[in-house]
């Protein structure tokens, strides 16, 4: 089992936690990743694109010029596509990209995910992460003190509107629960900071 070292918010280290095998030690398939990932990322579309196509723009009722005899190419409506301010040839309109994976893709490419950031040591476990109030400096100073660099994911066990607040503000910086975790989010960012206790409750799912 891969174990790991435990930080406080200073810093420093205050033990080791032994990490599941079958959660964050999985074989890594990285085309369950890109399914999934695909699909988050399709999910989130709005979809709400829209042009208009010969049928909808205005004018172009009446025949620019005779059928013949004009010495020019043949038209019958000014509000073709070719024309200025024509239509648009299969115009866009507003859809749904939303699709799914199966489940058991969704859980292999988390746990692929999971262990990919043990794999490259990008993963840092702290012992607990509570603020008296919500101040942006303490999660700043705590970044710094864990070497964590610019884009951090910092996952929480259960809602913590302090922690949220302080880290809302930072650039680069993204909070999520356990049960919000998602592939995409996790191999998005260069270092996945996460609480002790909510480690322990994605191996209590993730097992």
């Amino acid at each position: 089992m891969p174990k790991v070292a435990v930080y406080n918010i200073n810093g420093n280290q205050v033990g080791e936690m032994e990490l599941n095998e079958n959660t964050f030690g999985a074989d890594i398939n990285v085309e369950a990743m890109h399914q999934v990932v695909r699909m988050l990322l399709a999910n989130r579309r709005q979809g709400n694109q829209s042009t208009l196509t010969r049928a909808e723009v205005r004018g172009g009722g009446i025949k620019p010029w005779r059928q013949k005899g004009t010495g020019r190419a043949r038209h019958g409506s000014i509000r073709s596509p070719q024309w200025r301010h024509g239509g648009v040839v299969f115009a866009p309109k507003p859809r749904s990209y939303r699709y799914s994976v199966p489940k058991k893709i969704k859980r292999i490419a988390m746990k692929s995910a999971l262990s990919s950031k043990v794999t490259d040591n990008e993963i840092i476990i702290v012992d607990e992460l509570n603020f008296a109030a919500p101040k942006t400096k303490q999660v700043v100073g705590m970044l710094d003190s864990l070497k964590a660099g610019a884009k951090v994911l910092l996952v929480l066990a259960d809602k913590n509107d302090n922690v949220e607040k302080s880290a809302r503000n930072i650039e680069g910086v993204k909070t999520a629960l356990v049960n919000t975790l998602n592939v995409y989010d996790i191999l998005n960012c260069n270092k996945f900071i996460i609480t002790k206790e909510a480690a322990e409750k994605v191996m209590e799912v993730y097992a």
